[in-house]
C-alpha cells in the first residue's frame, strides 16, 4: 500500500493536472486503504474534484469533515463501510455506489438519502423519487409526531438557561427517539436516528425566536414587526408521490408503446412443504429478461406519505355527528342490524369451503434472478366471465402485477400463460373490463376482455390478452397511479386514483379490428390524500363512488349530466367507532381495505385496528351529513376479528356469490370469513366474530435455501365461484389455493 501524497494524487488524476486544486477525476481504487491512510488536510485541497473512486479498499467509514464541494460521483463499493453518517459533508454528491459493503443495512441506505440532499443515483438506480419522499414526506410525518409529543409532555423552562436547555434537550431527544414510532420495523434504526435529529431541530426552533426577541429589545430596534413563537411546520409537498418511491419521474419514456406479452410456462424451481397427505405442486420461477427495476416501495414507506392531522381535528367533527345520531339508533337499530345479517343467509345457500395450497410461483423476479425475494406484488384480479359467449363457470385465469411486469396465470396448471413487461415501470394496480371490438364489414361487434394496468409512471396500459397484444396507453397522471377500477355496468368507464390526490373518470371506448381507440376524460374528483381503494355500489355504480384513503373513507357523486360539474369535491365522509379511541399514538383514519360483500353490506378495514367492519351502505347513505365536516357515522352491523399488525396496505377482498370475505396478514396467513355462518353470533355484545378458517402459510422450500418464512400478504382475489383463491406477497411469491370439493 502506497502512502497518499501529493505526488501520488497527481499521478492518479485524470486528466493529468499540475495542482491538486485542478484535479477533476481521481482513481484510488484497490489500494487496500484504511481510514487512517486518507489525510483529510491533503484531500481537502481537491476543490475541483468531481469524481472519486475509492472502491475495493478496506474503509470502514469515510473521513469525517472532508469537504469536497465539487464532488458529484463517489464510488465506495467493495469496502467495509459500517458508518455512513460521516458522508454528510459531501452535500453535492449526485451519484453514489455502495455495492459490496456487507454491513450496509436498509436503514443506512435511508440515512444516505437524507444526508446527501442532491443524491439521485444509488448503486446505479435512479432513487430521486424515493429520496425526496424520505427527505420531505417521511420527515414531516415524524415532525408531526415530535410536535405532538412536545405539546403533551414538555415545556420550556422558566427562566431559560443554557444548563436547563441542555438537560431538556437530552431528555426530549431521548424520549422522542423511544416513543415516536413510524414506518416498518425493518427501518426502525433509521427512524430513531432521524427522530433524534428532528427533535433537536424542533427544540432549537422554539428557543431561537426567544433569543431574537431579547436581542431586539436590548438593541432598541425600531422594527415594530411582531416576533412570535413559530407555528408548527406544515406538511411539505414533495415533488414526488409518497412512497414511495411511488411517484413517477417526469422524463421521457423509453419503453415501447405496445409490445406482445411473453408465452412463459416454466419448470418448477421450488417445492412446497406438504401440509396434508397429498403431494403439492412446486413453486414455479418465471424469469424476466430486463434490467433490474428501481427500488420497490415498502408499505411502510407508502404509509408515510399521508399528512397527519392533529387528534383534536380528527375527533371534533366525528364526535359531533355521532352524538347527534346516537339516540336515534338504540335498540331498534340493533334489531334491524340482526335482520340485515339474516338477509345475507336468506339470499345465499352457500356453505363454508375448504381450501388447500396448490401452487406457489415466483414470476416477477428482477433480472431473471432466482434469489429475488424482495419484489413486492401489489394487485391481482381474475379475468371476468365472457359476456356474449354464454360460457358458464368462473375464469381460472388471474392477472398479477408487481415490479416491471404483469403476469397472467392459469390457476389450475400453475403456469404463467402470458407475461407483459415494461422496463423501468413499477406496476401498482390493474383492473379487468369487457368492451366491444368491431370486426369490420357487416360482422357484428364482439365482446372482448381488456386488462388495464398502471403504476409509478402514471400511464395506463391497455392489454388484450387473448390476442397477445398491448394495444395502447394513455397518461392518467403526472404522478404514480395507486388504484384502477372499472364500472362494470358501463365497461368503458375507468376510474384512476393517483398520488396527486385525485381520482379521474375516463371513457376508454371500444376498439376496432386495428386496435384504434379514443380516451375521453369525464370527471375529476378532488381527494385530500392518496386514494388506496375504489368501490362502486353494486346497485348504483354510476351514481356514487366510495374511496378508501390515507385520511378516511369518502363518498363522491359520479352521476353524469348537463347540470353536474366535471370537477367535484366529496359528498360525505364515512366515519367509524374506532375513531373515538384515537390518541397521539394511534391514528385509525387510514382505510386500507374496502369491498362490497353484497348489494348493501360493505367490508372495510382501518389501519392499526385488529378488526374488520361490516356496515350497511344504504342505511349509512340516508343519514344527513354534518354541515361542516360532511361526516356521517357508518351503521356498523358486525366486527370481524382479524390480526394486530402495524403493517398497512394488507388489502381485503370479497366473493359475493359465495358470501365470503378474505384478508391476509403479515405472517403469510389468510383469514377467511363465511358470513352466513357468522350471523349466528351476537355482535351487539361488542365481541368480534371469529374467522371461519385461518389458512396457514404453506411453507414453500427453496432449493439450497430451506423454508421460506411467511411474508406479508399484500392482496388477495377469488374467482366468482371460489374455486381458486390467489394471494400476493411482499416476497415475490404468488400463492394459489384451490377449493376441495365435498365428497
Amino acid at each position: 500500500m502506497e502512502n497518499i501524497t501529493e505526488k501520488l494524487l497527481l499521478e492518479k488524476a485524470s486528466p493529468k493536472a499540475n495542482k491538486l486544486e485542478q484535479i477533476m477525476t481521481l482513481n484510488l481504487s484497490k489500494m487496500r486503504l484504511k481510514l487512517q491512510d486518507l489525510p483529510v488536510k491533503l484531500l481537502s485541497r481537491l476543490q475541483s474534484l468531481e469524481k472519486l473512486d475509492l472502491s475495493g479498499n478496506m474503509l470502514q467509514e469515510f473521513p469525517k469533515n472532508l469537504e469536497l464541494p465539487a464532488l458529484r460521483f463517489l464510488d465506495l463499493s467493495d469496502n467495509q463501510i459500517e458508518d455512513v453518517t460521516t458522508l454528510d459533508s459531501l452535500s453535492n454528491v449526485e451519484e453514489l455506489r455502495m455495492d459490496g459493503n456487507l454491513y450496509i443495512t436498509v436503514s443506512d441506505t435511508y440515512k444516505l438519502m437524507v444526508l446527501l440532499p442532491n443524491l439521485r443515483f444509488y448503486n446505479g438506480k435512479d432513487v430521486s423519487t424515493y429520496a425526496n419522499h424520505l427527505r420531505y414526506v417521511y420527515s414531516d410525518n415524524l415532525r408531526t409526531r415530535i410536535a405532538a409529543l412536545w405539546e403533551n409532555s414538555f415545556c420550556l423552562p422558566d427562566p431559560i438557561t443554557a444548563e436547563k436547555i441542555d438537560a431538556l434537550e437530552s431528555k426530549f431527544v431521548s424520549t422522542a427517539s423511544y416513543q415516536v414510532k413510524f414506518g416498518p420495523n425493518s427501518v426502525s434504526a433509521f427512524t430513531r436516528w432521524r427522530v433524534g435529529i428532528l427533535a433537536k431541530e424542533y427544540l432549537l426552533s422554539l428557543t431561537e425566536p426567544k433569543k431574537e426577541v431579547d436581542s431586539v429589545e436590548t438593541t432598541g430596534s425600531q422594527n415594530n414587526s411582531d416576533v412570535s413563537k413559530p407555528a408548527k411546520r406544515k406538511q411539505t409537498e414533495s415533488v414526488i408521490d409518497t412512497s414511495i418511491r411511488l411517484r413517477p419521474h417526469k422524463k421521457p419514456r423509453t419503453d415501447p408503446a405496445a409490445s406482445a406479452a411473453e408465452d412463459s410456462p416454466r419448470q418448477s424451481r421450488f417445492r412446497l412443504k406438504p401440509q396434508t397427505q397429498d403431494p403439492i405442486d412446486t413453486i414455479r420461477n418465471v424469469p424476466s429478461k430486463t434490467s433490474q427495476p428501481p427500488i420497490t416501495p415498502s408499505r411502510g414507506e407508502r404509509k408515510s406519505e399521508r399528512p397527519k392531522r392533529s387528534f383534536q381535528e380528527q375527533q371534533t367533527s366525528e364526535d359531533d355527528a355521532q352524538k347527534k345520531r346516537k339516540e336515534s339508533l338504540g335498540k331498534k337499530d340493533s334489531r334491524r342490524d340482526a335482520d340485515m345479517l339474516q338477509t345475507v343467509e336468506i339470499r345465499s345457500d352457500t356453505q363454508p369451503v375448504h381450501l388447500k395450497p396448490l401452487h406457489v410461483l415466483q414470476c416477477h423476479s428482477k433480472q431473471d434472478s432466482l434469489e429475488d425475494f424482495s419484489t413486492q406484488l401489489w394487485a391481482c384480479a381474475f379475468q371476468p366471465l365472457p359476456d356474449s359467449a354464454g360460457n358458464a363457470g368462473g375464469s381460472r385465469l388471474v392477472a398479477t402485477c408487481g415490479g416491471d411486469s404483469i403476469c397472467l396465470i392459469d390457476c389450475e396448471m400453475g403456469m404463467v400463460m402470458k407475461k407483459y413487461k415494461v422496463p423501468g415501470e413499477e406496476f401498482f394496480s390493474l383492473a379487468w373490463t369487457t368492451v366491444l371490438m368491431s370486426r369490420g364489414g357487416n360482422a357484428s361487434a364482439q365482446h372482448c376482455s381488456i386488462l388495464a394496468a398502471g403504476g409509478k409512471r402514471g400511464i395506463v396500459k391497455l392489454i388484450h390478452p387473448r390476442n397477445n397484444v398491448a394495444y395502447g396507453e394513455f397518461r392518467a397522471s403526472r404522478k404514480a397511479l395507486s388504484v384502477l377500477r372499472f364500472n362494470h355496468h358501463q365497461g368503458s368507464f375507468l376510474f384512476t386514483g393517483s398520488y396527486d390526490n385525485k381520482i379521474l373518470m375516463w371513457d376508454i371506448g371500444g376498439v376496432d379490428s386495428q386496435y384504434n381507440f379514443k380516451v375521453v376524460q369525464l370527471l375529476v374528483l378532488e381527494i385530500g390524500t392518496t386514494p388506496l381503494h375504489i368501490c362502486l355500489p353494486p346497485t348504483a355504480p354510476s351514481a356514487h363512488l366510495l374511496t378508501a384513503c390515507e385520511d378516511g373513507l369518502h363518498c363522491y357523486n359520479t352521476q353524469l349530466g348537463a347540470n353536474n360539474t366535471s370537477k367535484r369535491s366529496k359528498e360525505m365522509e364515512i366515519t367509524f367507532p374506532i375513531y373515538k379511541k384515537e390518541d397521539k399514538d394511534h391514528d385509525y383514519h387510514t382505510v386500507d381495505g374496502l369491498s362490497f360483500l353484497n348489494d348493501d353490506i360493505v367490508a372495510s378495514k382501518n389501519y392499526l385496528y385488529g378488526c374488520i367492519y361490516l356496515w350497511s351502505w344504504s342505511r349509512t347513505k340516508v343519514q344527513r351529513p354534518d354541515k361542516k365536516s360532511k361526516a356521517v357515522c357508518a351503521v356498523v352491523l358486525a366486527e370481524l376479528q382479524w390480526t394486530n399488525t402495524q403493517i398497512p396496505y394488507l388489502a381485503l377482498n370479497t366473493c359475493p356469490g359465495q358470501a365470503y370475505m378474505v384478508c391476509g396478514d403479515d405472517k403469510g396467513k389468510i383469514w377467511t370469513y363465511h358470513i352466513p355462518n357468522l350471523q349466528k353470533n351476537s355482535f351487539h355484545t361488542g365481541k368480534p366474530i371469529l374467522p371461519t378458517e385461518v389458512l396457514e402459510w404453506p411453507t414453500p422450500v427453496k432449493n439450497g435455501h430451506g423454508k421460506v418464512e411467511g411474508p406479508s400478504i399484500n392482496s388477495v382475489a377469488m374467482d366468482p365461484e371460489l374455486r381458486y383463491l390467489v394471494a400476493l406477497s411482499d416476497k415475490n411469491m404468488v400463492i394459489v389455493w384451490k377449493r376441495e370439493e365435498s365428497p
